[in-house]
């Protein structure tokens, strides 16, 4: 067996002025996780205030976009869309020498963000994150690449756990209308002019993007075409078990299709939000299914307005639905 090693006794802090052991402004200074707090407890920091500040950083939010425009985009664009754009519109003014600041779904070799030579800031919505606050680590890029030197990307990094989020930087009243692209053009400015390598990096990422468009008849829905099948996935904003009951109650009537041909599979769960997704035949576009989406969604306003306890044959479509549900975030 090891020996144990000899324990010395640390010596006490004195518990000092609340003010003074945090500081003028209350903020507890962060210091080595078993050394002793500074606020004048006695005990190690990471059995006192560092504690709470690990929670912080380390607690998932369940839904880092509530609260913004569009919460059904962003996690569209977040986990089903391969290319697209968004321009943010900040609650302050931009600083001078940035025109615009421009979410993207991906940016090249997955930066997290990207201030152009024309100043320009681009940042990259599908990058993993290092805390479990989406929000919270999109904003703290945000900031970083407002005052990044021009023609250089923003690194990724774990995000102060007192840090501001999104719902802080951006205008919550501004318009946010996803422009969904066929390819990564938007990633230089001049894309028939760009370098050979610039040009190769493009096609790959080009032929692994699946053809995708935002209907314009109903929110946050997004139809898809594969090799097998097309299909649409809609993010909807209603609390997940009296949507679950809607769509169980148009399955069980038989009015959850989209038409001839298409089906209601399942769903998944992504970021505190349900998403639905229909089969659809490969021969239905996306101009196909906007009227058939816009019946549907009268058909669900109606449906989740029923308060009425499921029949049976409702409670075996229900069960079914959420034996193909699964969750992506």
């Amino acid at each position: 067996m090891a020996k144990k090693r000899p324990q010395t006794k640390a010596k006490q802090p004195q518990r000092q002025d609340g003010a003074r052991a945090a500081g003028a402004d209350g903020h507890v200074p962060v210091v080595g996780a078993r050394e002793p707090c500074p606020c004048g407890s006695g005990r190690r920091y990471k059995a006192c205030h560092g504690r709470a500040a690990a929670h912080a950083v380390t607690e998932l939010v369940h839904r880092p976009f509530e609260g913004l425009p569009s919460e059904g985009d962003w996690i569209a664009l977040r986990e089903l869309v391969p290319a697209a754009t968004v321009e943010l519109h900040l609650k302050e003014a931009l600083p001078e020498g940035v025109p615009s600041v421009t979410l993207a779904t991906v940016l090249p070799m997955a930066w997290p963000a990207l201030r152009r030579e024309d100043g320009s800031v681009l940042i990259g919505l599908q990058n993993d994150t290092a805390s479990g606050d989406i929000s919270r680590d999109l904003a703290d890029t945000l900031q970083r690449a407002l005052t990044a030197e021009p023609g250089t990307p923003v690194q990724g990094r774990r995000a102060p756990s007192d840090g501001v989020r999104l719902q802080d930087l951006l205008d919550l009243e501004g318009a946010f209308e996803p422009v969904v692209h066929s390819g990564f053009e938007f990633w230089v400015p001049d894309a028939q002019n760009a370098a050979t390598e610039v040009t190769a990096s493009l096609e790959r990422a080009n032929a692994a993007a699946i053809p995708t468009v935002k209907l314009a008849g109903v929110d946050a829905a997004y139809w898809c075409e594969t090799p097998d099948k097309n299909h649409l996935r809609w993010v909807m904003p209603h609390p997940e078990e009296q949507l679950l009951d809607a769509l169980a109650r148009l399955h069980a009537e038989g009015r959850s299709s989209l038409g001839e041909g298409t089906r209601l599979v399942g769903s998944f769960r992504a970021h505190g939000l349900t998403v639905p997704v229909w089969d659809l035949p490969t021969g239905v576009t996306a101009e196909d299914i906007e009227k058939p989406a816009s019946e549907f969604a009268e058909r669900l306003t109606a449906a989740l307005a029923t308060d009425a306890p499921l029949t049976a044959d409702e409670r075996r479509a229900r069960g079914g639905l959420t034996n193909r549900q699964v969750t992506l975030s």
